[in-house]
C-alpha cells in the first residue's frame, strides 16, 4: 500500500476522481460529463449505470495520468451529490429505475399533503429539514409507489435503497458493503440527527420499510474495500461525505461559527454550529456537517439551487455565451444604467423562500438589454441568493464576537468579477483558497487521515491556505438599491403572491 487517497466526486453533471499525494497535491485527475435526463416538466433523472461507467473510467484515468497502480493507493474517499435516490435488487445489483436527482420536483403534491396532514413540525424537530421535494425520502416514497411491483419487493427485504454514495459503494464492494455515512443519512427525512438513527415513525408516515435502508457509519469508517478486479488491486474505502459537508472539511470549517459556501450547479453555504443543534426560524436547514468516532458536529445549511445552472442555461439555453469562462468578462461590460434581474427558479425556490412553483423570471429588460446584462443578472443572482441565506443565519446564530468571513469553492469561484460583486453584495470578506477542489480534498481527508498517511484535524487546518481576499468595494447607497431591487424581483417571482 503506498501513501496516495483517491477522491471520487461524484457530481450532478460530472464525475471526477483526484489523486493526492502525501503532501496533500493534486498528482492525477480524470473527469467525465453523463447525460441530464428531464422526462417531465420540474423532472430530473440520472441514468445509474452512466453514473457508476464514469465513476470506473475516471479512476482508470487518474491512475493513467499519475503514472500509479491500485497498489500505490491507500484508501478512498468518496463525496456525492446529496439527496438523490436510487434503488436497487438485493441480489443481482440492477437499478430498477433512474436515479431521480435532488433538483427533482415531482413530490411536491406529496410534500403539500404531508404538510397539510400537520407533518412537518416532526420532520423539522427530527430531521432539521424541511418538507420539500428537495430530499431523498419522498423520493423514495415515490419509487416504491410507481415503480411496478416495488413496495411489495421492499417489504420482502429485496431491495435496497440509498444516495449516490451508498450505490458507488455497494458496487465498488461487489454488494458486500451496504452503507452510507451519517451526512448523507441526514438528508433523506427518514434520520433523527439528535438520535443518530433511522426514524421509525417518520419511515410509517413516508410508508418505507426499515429493510431497504442501510447501516450510517461516521464519516471516516471502514466502508469497505474496492474489488481487486476492477483496478488491479483491492482499495479501502475509509471516507464518505455528501459532498457540501466534505466541502466544510475540505475548507477546515471545524469551529463553530466558520462559514463556507460552494458554487457548482447550485450554492450551498454551511455554518458551523458545533455541537449545537441550532433550530432555524428563518427557514434555513439544521444538518449534520460530519461525524467523527461517533460524535455528530452540527451546521445551518442554506441551500440555492440554482448557481453554476444559470451559466450553463446562458450557454446551452440561450447560447449567448459559448464557454462558463466568458461570464465574468461579458458581466464587467453591461449597462451600469440597467437594473436587471434574473430570479433562477427553474425547479423552484431553495431557502430561505422554499417556494417548489416558483419559477424563473428576468425583471428591468429594456431593448438595449443584451448578452452582457443577461450575464450580469445570471452572475448577481448567485450572490443575491447567498445574501439572504446570510442574512437568515445570522438571525439564527447571533454572536456578535464573531465577524464573518465566507470561505468559498467550486467551479464559479474562479471568476474574480463574480467573487468581487459577491463581496460587494453580501458586505462581507470573501477568501478563495488556493485549493478550489476543496471537496474532493474534504473526501480525501477523511480516507487518508483514517489510513494514517494523513495528518489529523488540527494539523489539517494550518494546511489551509488563502489564495486572494475579496474585500467589499460598492457605495452602500447603491448596494442598498439593488438589494432592494431583488427582493422585489423575489417577491413577484413566489408563487403565492
Amino acid at each position: 500500500m503506498g501513501g496516495y487517497v483517491i477522491a471520487i466526486d461524484q457530481g450532478t453533471t460530472s464525475t471526477r476522481a483526484i489523486i493526492f499525494d502525501e503532501s496533500m497535491k493534486v498528482v492525477g485527475s480524470g473527469q467525465k460529463e453523463f447525460r441530464q435526463i428531464f422526462p417531465n416538466s420540474g423532472w430530473v433523472e440520472h441514468d445509474p449505470e452512466e453514473i457508476w461507467e464514469t465513476v470506473v473510467w475516471s479512476i482508470k484515468e487518474a491512475l493513467k495520468k499519475a503514472n500509479l497502480q491500485a497498489s500505490d493507493i491507500a484508501a478512498i474517499g468518496i463525496t456525492n451529490q446529496r439527496e438523490t435516490t436510487l434503488i436497487w435488487d438485493r441480489e443481482t445489483g440492477k437499478p430498477l429505475h433512474n436515479a431521480i436527482v435532488w433538483q427533482d420536483r415531482r413530490t411536491a403534491k406529496l410534500c403539500d399533503k404531508l404538510k397539510k396532514a400537520g407533518h412537518e413540525k416532526i420532520f423539522a424537530k427530527r430531521t432539521g429539514l424541511l418538507l420539500d421535494p428537495y430530499f431523498s425520502g419522498t423520493k423514495l416514497s415515490w419509487l416504491l409507489s410507481n415503480v411496478k411491483g416495488a413496495r411489495k419487493r421492499a417489504e420482502k427485504g429485496e431491495l435496497c435503497f440509498g444516495t449516490v454514495d451508498t450505490f458507488l459503494i455497494w458496487r465498488l464492494t461487489g454488494g458486500k458493503s451496504f452503507v452510507t455515512d451519517a451526512t448523507n443519512a441526514s438528508r433523506t427525512l427518514m434520520f433523527n440527527i439528535e438520535k443518530n438513527v433511522w426514524d421509525k415513525e417518520l419511515l410509517d408516515i413516508l410508508d418505507v420499510p426499515k429493510s431497504v435502508l442501510p447501516e450510517v457509519l461516521d464519516c471516516a469508517a471502514d466502508f469497505g474495500v474496492a474489488d481487486g478486479e476492477l483496478f488491479g488491486a483491492e482499495i479501502p474505502i475509509l471516507g464518505v461525505a455528501g459532498d457540501q459537508h466534505a466541502a466544510v472539511i475540505g475548507q477546515a470549517c471545524f469551529s463553530p461559527g466558520m462559514l463556507k459556501s460552494t458554487y457548482g450547479t447550485g450554492c450551498f453555504a454551511l455554518l458551523n454550529t458545533g455541537e449545537d443543534i441550532v433550530r432555524s426560524k428563518n427557514r434555513l436547514l439544521t444538518t449534520i456537517a460530519y461525524r467523527l468516532d461517533g460524535k455528530s458536529y452540527y451546521a445551518l445549511e442554506g441551500s440555492i439551487f440554482v448557481a453554476g445552472a444559470a451559466v450553463q442555461w446562458l450557454r446551452d439555453g440561450l447560447k449567448v455565451i459559448g464557454s462558463a469562462s466568458e461570464t465574468g468578462t461579458l458581466a464587467d461590460k453591461a449597462d451600469d444604467a440597467q437594473e436587471v434581474y434574473l430570479v433562477p427558479a427553474f425547479v423552484g425556490l431553495g431557502a430561505p423562500w422554499w417556494d417548489a412553483e416558483a419559477r424563473g423570471a428576468m425583471f428591468g429588460l429594456t431593448r438595449g438589454t443584451g448578452p452582457a446584462e443577461f450575464a450580469r443578472a445570471a452572475l448577481e443572482a448567485v450572490c443575491y441568493q447567498t445574501g439572504d441565506l446570510l442574512d437568515a443565519m445570522h438571525k439564527d446564530w447571533k454572536n456578535d464576537d464573531c465577524d464573518i468571513v465566507l470561505r468559498v469553492d467550486g467551479g464559479m469561484v474562479a471568476s474574480d468579477w463574480t467573487m468581487q460583486r459577491l463581496s460587494d453584495l453580501i458586505d462581507a470578506p470573501v477568501d478563495r483558497p488556493v485549493i478550489l477542489e476543496t471537496t474532493a480534498l474534504g473526501a480525501a481527508w477523511l480516507a487518508g487521515s483514517r489510513a494514517g498517511v494523513w495528518p489529523d484535524m488540527k494539523a489539517f487546518a494550518e494546511t489551509w491556505a488563502r489564495d486572494r481576499r475579496f474585500e467589499p468595494k460598492m457605495d452602500n447607497e447603491v448596494r442598498a438599491r439593488k438589494l432592494k431591487g431583488w427582493k422585489n424581483a423575489v417577491r413577484r417571482t413566489l408563487s403565492n403572491v
